[in-house]
């Protein structure tokens, strides 16, 4: 039996299709939430900043007085939410979904986001939703002792712990009376020892059936001391090569919050590793034509849909434009000649990002310096030579 958890992307999808696109305005606001931006409200600052920057960029398109006060009080609504601390969430991110005509006030917590965006447009921006979920995927949590084990289902929304699934081999052992033989106490401790020994090899064997049935992309475990390392051999080559590390926790006191905490810790790990990996593609891409860097070169790469994975520098923000007839995107304003001219966007990053997840692309903010050294703002690791 599962115990109720968060809610599984289908179940997010089914309920903004029914909102689609609409004639009002629906405020999309993706917060990351890393420990720098908690320290002294800095996520706050941010938010304040890119509501100010939404709010110019919307005066350029001549939005009635009713529509931008609509606006207005959703993204007052916002900042109210977001103003109290016991609202953020354990994990590194949140989206909220904010429309007042359509009695919308939607708040998802999420493992990180790209990068902090406020949009205003005439429908949700979920591709984020959907690109995160696919990149997480499901990960499995085992946090045990020598007598008791407990099991999680960590998603992209949040944990889930799984009840009914506590080992049954353990048993909890009495305190050895001597009997004044030296075998006695032997054959006790021997026992203790494999009770130990089977008790590890039902966890693996219950990480194994949750494998099996819901198709883990990854597995953490977790416990005192050296449990987690004497689990690991019992664990089927299936599982171990999914694998991501172990977590130092308290099996019977841990709550669901410090779980997850935990499992995101060592996944985030995970993560620094493809960015070292696209650091290095990206400096033997770019000799070899099957990468770019720069702004506007890679800009030009996803509008052919030349682009694979989109690298991104959390640091970079700027001003461009979009082409009125074609839709592309550009940092300078004379190229749109013959497309109809040209339409200021606040931030061609986020703008970026957004097409980027609309043609499928894989992204990634680069959060390392070293291994975003090579980038010029934005760069691109190509699906095709040319172009």
């Amino acid at each position: 039996m599962v115990r109720e958890g968060p809610p599984t992307l289908k179940t997010l999808m089914d309920r903004f299709a029914k909102i689609g696109t609409t004639e009002h305005w629906v405020v999309s606001c993706y917060l990351k939430l890393e420990p720098r931006d908690r320290a002294r409200g800095k996520y706050q600052i941010k938010l304040k900043n890119r509501i100010k920057q939404r709010m110019n960029a919307l005066e350029q398109l001549g939005l009635s007085k009713s529509e931008r006060d609509e606006i207005d009080r959703d993204l007052q609504r916002i900042r109210e939410y977001l103003d109290d601390s016991t609202h953020l969430p354990t994990g590194r991110g949140i989206v909220i979904f904010a429309c007042e005509p359509l009695d919308l006030f939607e708040v998802i917590p999420l493992p990180h986001v790209f990068r902090s965006r406020l949009v205003v447009d005439r429908s949700p921006l979920v591709r984020e939703l959907v690109a995160l979920h696919d990149e997480f995927g499901l990960v499995h949590c085992a946090v045990c002792d020598r007598t008791s084990a407990r099991f999680f289902r960590v998603t992209a929304f949040g944990i889930q712990e799984l009840s009914g699934r506590s080992p049954e081999s353990a048993t909890r052992a009495g305190r050895f009376r001597s009997t004044g033989t030296g075998a006695g106490e032997h054959n006790f401790n021997r026992r203790i020892e494999n009770e130990k020994e089977r008790h590890y090899a039902d966890v693996a064997e219950q990480l194994l059936e949750l494998s099996k049935s819901e198709g883990a992309r990854g597995v953490v475990i977790g416990g005192n001391g050296t449990d987690p390392a004497a689990l690991i051999p019992h664990l089927h080559p299936y599982v171990n090569k999914d694998l991501l590390g172990t977590i130092k926790i308290n099996p019977k006191s841990a709550t669901t919050s410090e779980v997850m905490d935990a499992v995101l810790a060592v996944r985030r790990e995970s993560e620094r590793s493809w960015e070292e990996k696209h650091g290095d593609q990206l400096r033997e891409g770019v000799a070899t034509g099957w990468a770019v860097s720069g702004v506007e070169e890679t800009l030009r790469s996803l509008a052919i849909g030349q682009v694979r994975t989109l690298l991104v520098d959390p640091t970079a923000a700027m001003n461009g434009y979009r082409c009125k007839d074609t839709g592309r995107l550009t940092i300078e304003e004379s190229t749109c000649g013959e497309e109809g001219g040209a339409q200021g966007v606040p931030d061609i990053v986020d703008e970026a990002i957004e097409e980027a997840l609309r043609q499928g692309c894989h992204v990634d903010v680069m959060e390392n310096k070293e291994a975003r050294s090579e980038m010029d703002g934005l760069a691109a690791l190509l699906r095709f030579k040319g172009g």
